[in-house]
């Protein structure tokens, strides 16, 4: 977690598991630990790809918001899995009680004189959690199917009823 003048955001790095075909979310929490109003406007370098929401908005005096990223689903893998799109946080001291309805492009410009402090997020893919292994129902061709036993090492009555056993010997 960084710490600007206005805003502490965490993380700094979006992570999204990367999976073909499926939208990916992550969330950056920003955190206002000043007496001011801070406006907040996310940009980044790839809008077609993203979904940011609310990608503006007001934290108030030591508060905290949470602002939604959403990859759009992929139809192919990037190369070694790397990604070159980054983010910026620009964030502004504005008048107290000002809503997301006062936030216009010109508070965010440094050439008239605002003080606009300002984050870049780098994005990064991370493997997705492996799902377990899926078992078919009922044996396999050439295995047989197994009972499973419980914590005390005793089997299962729900679970032997459920498999078949051709042949048993007491």
């Amino acid at each position: 977690m960084t710490t600007g003048e206005l805003l502490s955001i965490d993380p700094q790095e979006l992570q999204f598991p990367f999976e073909l075909r499926k939208q990916i979310s992550c969330s950056l929490n920003l955190s206002n630990k000043t007496n001011n109003y801070v406006a907040f406007k996310v940009k980044t370098t790839n809008p077609r790809k993203y979904c940011v929401k609310p990608n503006n908005g007001v934290v108030l005096p030591w508060s905290t918001c949470n602002v939604t990223v959403a990859m759009q689903a992929q139809k192919e893998a990037p190369p070694d899995m790397q990604c070159k799109d980054k983010f910026l946080l620009q964030s502004v001291v504005t008048s107290p009680g000002a809503t997301t309805k006062d936030i216009t492009p010109e508070m965010f410009n440094k050439e008239s004189g605002h003080h606009v402090e300002e984050c870049k997020l780098r994005v990064a893919y991370v493997a997705p959690p492996r799902p377990p292994s899926p078992v078919k129902e009922g044996s396999e061709e050439g295995s047989s199917p197994r009972a499973s036993v419980s914590d005390n090492g005793s089997y299962n009555s729900a679970d032997l009823a459920s498999v078949s056993i051709p042949c048993l010997y007491v």
